[in-house]
C-alpha cells in the first residue's frame, strides 16, 4: 500500500489504496481484504477511519463481509473499480483539461497531438 498525505482525507487515501491493490491483482477477487486492525496498525492511525474507508468500498460493492471471517473483494471488484477511475478520471483530468484546452484556444487536434507525444515519453 501507498504512504498517506495530508492533501486528502485519510479514508478517501485507504480506499483508494485497496482500490489499487485490486487493481493490481495484490489482492483478488473473492480473496480476504486487510482488516481494520492491520490497516490502523499499518499506518498508524485510528481503526475507526480504516474502518470508513472500508465501508466506502462496502457500499460500492468492491467488498463484503463475511461474518466471523472479515471483509472479502467481491466478484466483479476488478472491473467495477476500473470503471469508476475511468469515472473519475473523465471528470477530475480529461475535463479540466479540455476546459483549460478552450481558454488557451488550444484547438483539439493540437491537444490529441501533445497526448500522443505524452504517451511516447
Amino acid at each position: 500500500m501507498t504512504e498517506l498525505t495530508a492533501e486528502r482525507p485519510i479514508f478517501i487515501q485507504i480506499a483508494e489504496a485497496l482500490e489499487d491493490a485490486i487493481l493490481s491483482g495484490a489482492l483478488g477477487e473473492e480473496e480476504q481484504a486487510p482488516s481494520t486492525t492491520e490497516i490502523s496498525v499499518r499506518y498508524a492511525i485510528n481503526p475507526a477511519t480504516a474502518l470508513k474507508g472500508i465501508n466506502l468500498l462496502v457500499e460500492q460493492g468492491i467488498l463484503y463481509k463475511r461474518r466471523g471471517l472479515g471483509m472479502f473483494v467481491a466478484g466483479g471488484a476488478t472491473q467495477k473499480v476500473a470503471e469508476n477511475r475511468k469515472e473519475r478520471f473523465m471528470e477530475e483530468f480529461v475535463l479540466k483539461l479540455i476546459g483549460e484546452a478552450k481558454k488557451l484556444g488550444i484547438p483539439e487536434d493540437e491537444i490529441l497531438e501533445m497526448i500522443r507525444k505524452g504517451y511516447g515519453k
